[in-house]
């Protein structure tokens, strides 16, 4: 079996003895992964979402096929995933395709993993139902994400976004606003599925007063089809910081309880070279940004990711300056956070430091937090974790007050 993006769409496709290719799913949507086979009942097993790219379902078509693409109908394809349970499914067969370890969440509820009979999706087991974690959610009556899409370009461009409001929202009222970034080809973050405390600390910051926003740009692997995840191709860094602020700003402009004098934008990996872009290149629109474990010049990270979507730096030197954040760091009007384990062996530390002298020669004031010898993850030592995210708290409730009359005075403190 096959997977193949030649038609547009990532299709499932049976390559037979003689070279010939048997067209399995429809060039209508993505197949995200093959999940398994049944040899004995002739079937493959996928994960899709035809009409909905923020969630994953088990769906299955039959082997027996013969001829070629243009000989022969698509046969129909089967849902497994039961109806009732939307969100994001995962499943890991076993040999003979008879049974599997699904594991299913939802974007306000933790993860339950049991074993399945297939194709009946009956649990046979429970192995772990975060029962505790489940029920201490619904007691809390937290706030629920709203799902949409955001135009831009005139409407001819839509993009994913979920936004979290302050459990005690007023229309009337305004908001500070913070957006949470990744924005490039490794992952998808607007996802009906289970964020861990990522998204509890989301939360926590929605029941403070704040309004957090998730956009997914052009060239995040969403199933969308080819073309929406190939555009980036030669232009990490450059095409979507542009989709990220028109989304901000469409937001601005279309819900008016969202406060334009207070955004600020985070992100971690290639979410915090995406902060940076933010912030350097849309000053006027992004006040305050914190930036964790980036990528500040794209010409030091890792050949297999970034010549993978760049090329070589030598065929693509425009493209490398251009989408590297140091390259537009003398343009820094806002509030900068920069945190970064020193012992990162993904984004190294030593990037970060270029990125300092850097905001040193051009005299831009900015905050940096350093964790010794922490790794890519920044969860190495004694309470690492929470004094990562109490440093992001305190930053943000600092320059991205809650309360509109202490942002007036922080402003005019500053000016001052």
């Amino acid at each position: 079996m096959w997977l193949s993006e030649r038609n547009g769409w990532r299709q499932l496709f049976l390559v037979n003895s003689d070279g010939s290719c048997s067209q399995l799913t429809p060039p209508t949507y993505d197949v995200t992964e093959i999940a398994g086979v049944d040899e004995g009942g002739k079937f493959a097993y996928y994960i899709a979402s035809p009409e909905d790219p923020l969630r994953r379902y088990l769906y299955r078509t039959t082997l027996n096929v013969s001829g070629g693409n243009d000989k022969r109908s698509i046969a129909p394809q089967e849902r497994i995933t039961p109806a009732d349970m939307p969100g994001t499914h995962s499943y890991r067969f076993s040999r003979d395709g008879k049974y599997a370890i699904h594991v299913h969440s939802t974007f306000s509820m933790p993860e339950t993993t049991d074993i399945v009979s297939l194709p009946d999706h009956q649990t046979l087991a429970v192995l772990a139902d975060n029962k505790d974690l489940r029920d201490s959610l619904l007691k809390g009556s937290l706030p629920k994400p709203e799902f949409f899409r955001i135009p831009i370009e005139e409407g001819k461009v839509e993009l994913d976004a979920y936004m979290i409001h302050p459990p005690s929202f007023d229309p009337e009222r305004k908001y500070p606003v913070l957006f949470y970034v990744y924005g490039e080809p490794a992952m998808q973050v607007v996802r009906d599925m289970w964020g861990g405390r990522t998204s509890l600390w989301h939360t926590m910051l929605a029941q403070q007063g704040y309004v957090v926003v998730s956009v997914d740009n052009r060239g995040t692997p969403s199933p969308r089809g080819r073309e929406w995840r190939k555009c980036i191709y030669r232009k990490i860094g450059i095409n979507a910081p542009k989709d990220q602020a028109a989304a901000a700003q469409a937001l601005l402009n279309s819900r008016p309880y969202l406060d334009g004098s207070r955004v600020a934008i985070w992100g971690w990996s290639g979410g915090g070279s995406m902060s940076l872009n933010a912030i350097f290149r849309y000053p006027d629109l992004y006040h305050s940004a914190m930036s964790v474990a980036p990528v500040p010049n794209q010409r030091v990270y890792d050949t297999i990711y970034q010549e993978r979507y760049m090329g070589l730096p030598s065929d693509n030197v425009e493209g490398y300056r251009e989408g590297s954040p140091i390259t537009h760091a003398k343009k820094l009007k806002g509030n900068l956070l920069i945190v970064h384990g020193t012992g990162d062996d993904n984004c190294h530390y030593a990037g970060t430091e270029t990125l300092i002298n850097e905001l040193i020669q051009h005299n831009k004031p900015f905050s940096m937090m350093a964790y010794p010898n922490r790794s890519h993850s920044i969860s190495e030592g004694s309470n690492t974790t929470r004094h990562l995210f109490s440093t992001l708290t305190n930053f943000l409730n600092k320059n991205v007050p809650k309360d509109p009359v202490e942002a007036v005075v922080n402003r005019e403190s500053k000016i001052q």
